[in-house]
């Protein structure tokens, strides 16, 4: 064993729940809930509908030992089929937390892993849960560091946060070291390395790969278990990687996670954000846009340019953002779905939007997601947002009651008012020394009533 993976497994079993500032555990109990929000409201989507039934199909257990029900569903699979149905129904409607130098998110394997885990291992305090949710944070943004800084292609979530669900799972289930450095070699090896830039080209339900890591990390955990072998894991353990791990427990990447006020690709929310300011500031309407010019970042103007006619293509269609954004002042999942990918208004306000790549945008990426934004009215203003940084983020943060506000609306209108509180309540309340992990879990797993 290396002397990283050696300070991994002591802060991943050592980690002592009352170590963790106040600010790092309410950072994760409210990251739980946000991502708990677009889990709920994401499952009566397409492709949530297909994952779960897939899970069914294919990934059932008939051992209790690795037997979970899915989450808002009811049905038992394997722990690992209940984790992918919940991660890939999260990642396709896109609203959940990530972390800027990664490039992506990991709070949609954690909860997924948390609640999976939750049926095959001992009720946990609240305190004790989210250590083990900072702990998948923590553990996944610097396995995603290391994968970008030492390859050049531009890799999917899945690809590095399977190795944060490993370390969820040594925690939980009680493995020992050498079981999870094993598991942590076999999720990285078969993470799944998919292109992003080639789904952000062709939008589909594939979106982040992190069905395929949360599906690859429980998978490991089980397969090391059973004696197989894959260490080392080269992002933990390679020379070269040593930088991304030496500030592990002494900087909380759990605290700088960024919240999306909109369900779609974090690349266009600096965009939109730019195109809300000067809306809200001037007081227009969409009836007095004549032209709409976004500069930004390389990345973000390779976003889908044509008019989607599939949820997956609206999420990552900055111009149809803008445009929805313009015209209904806010987007939720009635403007990416259904009719709303044919609201003949947002598609002639979409053709009058222009995108274009600035090198100042372009420079400060991956640590920000930058626009700038000038709207020509039709009496002639050109009215110009400045540089603007996406919302949400540590330089821009979503209050508490914002991010609470957002839980409840996506998730009320598919479990009802009463659930939907009940869910809050217990996430938030994890925080709390007497609270138990199934205070929150006896509300996650029954499907929604019809």
């Amino acid at each position: 064993m290396t002397a990283t993976f050696d300070r991994i497994a002591d802060f991943t079993f050592d980690l002592v729940p009352g170590d963790l500032a106040e600010t790092t555990r309410d950072a994760a109990a409210l990251m739980l809930l946000d991502t708990l929000g677009i889990t709920i409201g994401s499952g009566p989507m397409e492709a949530g509908v297909i994952a779960r039934d897939t899970a069914a199909l294919l990934y059932g257990s008939s051992d209790p030992m690795v037997t979970a029900r899915m989450m808002f569903d009811g049905r038992p699979v394997s722990i690992a089929g209940a984790a992918y149905a919940s991660a890939t129904q999260t990642d396709n409607l896109d609203g959940h937390d990530g972390y800027n130098p990664t490039k992506g998110h990991i709070g949609v394997v954690v909860v997924p892993t948390l609640a999976a885990l939750a049926e095959v291992t001992p009720d946990i305090s609240g305190p004790e849960a989210l250590a083990a949710v900072t702990i998948g944070y923590e553990i996944a943004g610097r396995a995603g560091l290391s994968l970008h800084n030492t390859v050049s292609d531009y890799h999917t979530s899945g690809a590095w946060n399977a190795l944060g669900v490993v370390a969820m799972a040594a925690r939980m289930k009680g493995m020992n070291r050498e079981q999870m450095r094993q598991a942590l070699g076999i999720a990285e090896y078969h993470g799944p390395r998919s292109q992003m830039m080639r789904e952000i080209a062709n939008p589909t339900m594939l979106h982040d790969g992190s069905g395929w890591g949360a599906m690859v990390g429980l998978s490991a955990v089980v397969l090391a278990e059973q004696g197989f072998t894959g260490a080392p894991a080269i992002t933990i353990e390679a020379d070269e990687v040593l930088k991304h791990w030496e500030d592990l427990g002494h900087f909380w990447q759990m605290e700088h996670q960024y919240v999306k006020p909109y369900p779609i690709c974090r690349w266009a929310h600096a965009a939109i954000d730019g195109a809300r300011a000067i809306m809200l500031e001037h007081d227009l309407s969409h009836t007095d846009i004549k032209h709409v010019q976004v500069n930004s970042f390389y990345q973000a103007a390779c976003l889908f340019r044509d008019v989607p006619d599939n949820t997956s293509k609206a999420q990552y269609s900055l111009p149809f953002a803008v445009a929805a954004q313009i015209v209904h002042g806010r987007i939720g999942v009635e403007q990416i779905s259904g009719t709303g990918l044919s609201d003949a208004t947002v598609i002639d306000v979409m053709s009058r939007i222009s995108v274009a790549e600035t090198d100042k945008h372009s420079t400060r990426f991956p640590v920000g997601r930058w626009a700038d934004v000038q709207i020509t009215t039709t009496d002639g203003r050109v009215l110009d947002s400045g540089d603007i940084h996406a919302r949400g983020g540590p330089e821009a943060p979503m209050s508490r009651d914002e991010v609470i506000a957002k839980f409840m609306e996506f998730a009320t209108p598919s479990l009802g008012e009463t659930r939907a509180a009940a869910i809050r309540d217990a996430a938030l309340g994890l925080t709390r020394p007497e609270s138990k992990l199934s205070d929150l879990t006896q509300h996650l797993y029954d499907a929604p009533e019809a």
